[in-house]
């Protein structure tokens, strides 16, 4: 705003200037009817340096214009336009000055003059603005220039693959702008032909080539079209692909300070932005720069007095664009962020149906997610009054333009510099060049938007995770000596809660070790540093005297298996859930492990047995058949550590008798159970009582039952178990 009032400063200074040194001149000085080329000019620049002269001593009286560089850059430019003018008329076509005071010296043309210069030199400064300012702010706007250049070359790198589909998509294109470049001209041809005397030769020929350039314009955009679109889906596709590979690969702790929306818009939404920004809107902008440059060719061509004319539209349809890109680009980023929390409201609505249901929330629900879709409501309708306005101030500005432009053009038909054909071609022409700025516009604020929608897929694919998976050892023979050496280990998303501190543990092979304790008291979270979810932020775990991270990922995670207190199943058959992660896994091997979580059974008595579907996170299973799954899941890998969280809670006692069979039958083993079954417990080799991150005791059942101490008091407070050795339906389990 700041900037347009001092242009607005600036052109009424200089109409008042103009207007007084024109009539005042005309009143002593009348012009001369035979002037002298030379000292015409002389005149009009000493004209224009003292019309500079006068808007400097004027801008001196102004408060916060006196040393504003822009209000003097555009005083400069509009004191410039007339001599620069004239003198181009006269040394290029030989044209001379009309009298002392230039061709532009009438009241209406210095006002069309002094706007057209201003225009200019407003967009100028819009899109260019002075870098002596940007300095004096800081680097910041540069450095998010240079940011933007390098990752929009890093988009370009990841589509060479396509560079085959690119090429022709080009060469497509050079052919449609150049076919469709003709079509106006040759329109005009036939008005020309018609108007005139009529020679059925010349109109056949300017039909058959406007017919000519139509197909091949039609043709070849159906091509570019195709191909830059099949680019676009081959790169979205990559991208997608490589951003899932490098999400997954992250540590359990991300995922937990991270919102599932937020990854899924990363994957749906700016993936897409990220892959337009080369097969889509360097197609646009690569079209519109040459039909732009061609246009204003054949304009220039057709009349260049009136092209000097459309140039006024120019600066206005850009600046007009850049304010409403800026806004409406704004607003969207507002809307897509009120999408996303729109949509975690949803999903975790839905995910958490049970909990929804069971307190009776589905109306308190729904009123969340509606307030959610308020906000976007409100957003969108903001975005699309910006919207209304600026296209209403465009149509404006349109028809303006065509009526000036019409009334001049008639000028220069009266005058025979035009025909009648070259005006309407020129209108064409006109109407076409003023939608490739805009869109010249917009394709590069589109194209920052596409690029900062790549800087956000691009945090994601450079981050490395914290928990290491670079490790290379991978010994033949693994006895699964486990040992907890002073962990201390603090969750990212509760940083003020340690929940271990100094804890120190050994688990020997050919031995279970039951972990038992209350809830949060750490047992989870020995598990979850087992399998390296996390790095301990002092201490560490070692397999065999080597520490996990020494490891090969891979490996390590086939050495060591863990079935989960909720184990998670994924869409597809009992069979893919069995051999999950197991490439061409034979279904002997698959039925071998399902025996020995007694789950083979109830498979067999499915419709469909191993093929069975157990649907969206294995919601068509009960949850101990779950357990089965995830137990044979487990058990099919032979691992040399294995780690069960109470696996057993859903288990019947025949399941469980028959599991622990299965177990037993692994002598060498290390096994890791957290329980809440006195069953269960007491049958382990070492049992660790422990609470708030430390060891209270370990020992077996016998030896801590003897001490009365914390495990004693767990076990009369905690553990249940009925005559018939079942487990009571309402026991509180230690978790």
């Amino acid at each position: 705003m700041e900037c347009a009032r001092i242009y607005a400063a600036a052109t009424f200074l200089d109409l008042a200037v103009c207007s007084a040194l024109h009539y005042g001149a005309a009143l002593v000085l009348p012009p001369s009817n035979t002037p002298n080329s030379l000292t015409s000019l002389a005149q009009l620049w000493a004209l224009a340096g003292l019309r500079w002269v006068l808007l400097r001593l004027l801008c001196a009286l102004l408060p916060k214009a006196g040393n504003n560089a822009v209000l003097h850059r555009c005083m400069v430019a509009i004191c410039l336009l007339g001599p620069v003018y004239e003198s181009g008329l006269l040394f290029f076509l030989g044209n001379h000055p009309e009298n002392w005071s230039g061709s532009l010296s009438s009241p209406g043309k210095t006002i069309l003059a002094t706007v057209a210069t201003a225009t200019a030199c407003l967009f100028w400064e819009v899109n260019f603005p002075d870098t002596g300012e940007e300095v004096s702010k800081g680097s910041n706007g540069t450095e998010k220039k240079q940011k933007a250049r390098e990752l929009f070359m890093r988009v370009i790198r990841y589509s060479k693959a396509d560079i085959l589909f690119l090429s022709g998509a080009f060469v497509f294109l050079t052919f449609a702008v150049i076919c469709e470049m003709f079509i106006p001209y040759y329109t005009g041809k036939v008005i020309d032909i018609l108007g005139s005397h009529y020679q059925p030769s010349s109109f056949f020929a300017a039909i058959f080539y406007m017919g000519l350039f139509s197909m091949g314009s039609s043709l070849s955009a159906g091509l570019r079209g195709g191909l830059f679109m099949c680019s676009l889906s081959r790169l979205n596709k990559r991208l997608r692909v490589m951003l899932f590979q490098a999400l997954v690969k992250q540590e359990i702790g991300f995922f937990e300070v991270t919102k599932t929306g937020d990854l899924t818009s990363r994957l749906s939404t700016d993936t897409t932005l990220m892959s337009q920004s080369v097969a889509m809107n360097v197609n646009i902008l690569l079209r519109s720069m040459i039909k732009t440059v061609g246009i204003l060719s054949l304009m220039v061509s057709l009349s260049w007095k009136l092209t000097l004319v459309t140039f006024i539209e120019a600066p206005l349809i850009a600046i007009s664009q850049k304010l409403y890109n800026t806004s409406y680009e704004k607003l969207s980023k507002e809307v897509q962020d009120s999408i996303a929390r729109a949509n975690d409201v949803a999903g975790e609505g839905v995910a958490g149906i049970r909990t929804v249901r069971s307190f009776n929330s589905e109306q308190s629900e729904a009123h969340r997610y509606d307030d959610k879709l308020m906000d976007t409501h409100n957003l969108k309708t903001c975005r699309d009054t910006v919207r209304a306005v600026y296209l209403l101030a465009r149509r404006l500005m349109s028809l303006g333009m065509q009526f000036l432009m019409l009334y001049y053009g008639r000028q220069l038909i009266k005058g025979g510099q035009m025909t009648t054909g070259n005006l309407v071609s020129f209108i064409l022409y006109q109407e076409d060049l003023g939608s490739y700025v805009r869109t010249l516009v917009y394709i590069y604020s589109n194209m920052l938007n596409s690029v900062g929608a790549a800087a956000k897929v691009f945090d994601y694919l450079d981050r490395k995770p914290q928990v290491s998976t670079e490790g290379d050892l991978q010994p033949e023979n693994l006895k699964g000596h486990v040992q907890f050496q002073g962990l201390t280990f603090t969750y990212p998303s509760r940083p003020d809660r340690p929940a271990l501190q100094g804890l120190s543990l050994d688990l020997k092979p050919g031995q279970m070790t039951a972990l038992v304790g209350p809830s949060g008291g750490g047992k989870s979270t020995c598990v979850s540093l087992l399998e390296r979810f996390y790095e301990p932020q002092e201490g560490e775990i070692l397999l065999d005297g080597q520490p996990l991270h020494q490891y090969q990922h891979k490996y390590l995670h086939r050495k060591v298996a863990m079935v989960g207190q909720e184990p998670v199943l994924f869409s597809g058959s009992i069979r893919e859930n069995i051999a999950y992660g197991l490439l061409d896994c034979p279904l002997e091997r698959v039925q071998e492990a399902a025996r020995r979580a007694n789950a083979h059974g109830f498979i067999s008595q499915l419709e469909h047995g191993y093929d069975t579907d157990v649907g969206e996170r294995g919601s068509l299973l009960s949850g101990g058949q779950k357990q089965r799954i995830a137990i044979a899941r487990a058990l099919i890998r032979e691992p040399q550590v294995l780690i069960l969280d109470e696996v057993t809670s859903c288990l019947d006692t025949e399941s469980e008798r028959m599991v622990q069979q299965a177990l037993a039958s692994c002598p060498s083993q290390t096994l890791l159970v957290i329980a809440h079954r006195l069953k269960t417990v007491e049958k382990a080799d070492q049992i660790v009582v422990i609470d708030k991150g430390v060891v209270l005791e370990q020992g077996t059942h016998e030896e801590l039952m003897s001490r009365k101490g914390s495990y004693y008091r767990l076990k009369e407070r905690l553990f249940t178990e009925d005559a018939e050795g079942q487990a009571d339906e309402n026991e509180q389990p230690i978790q």
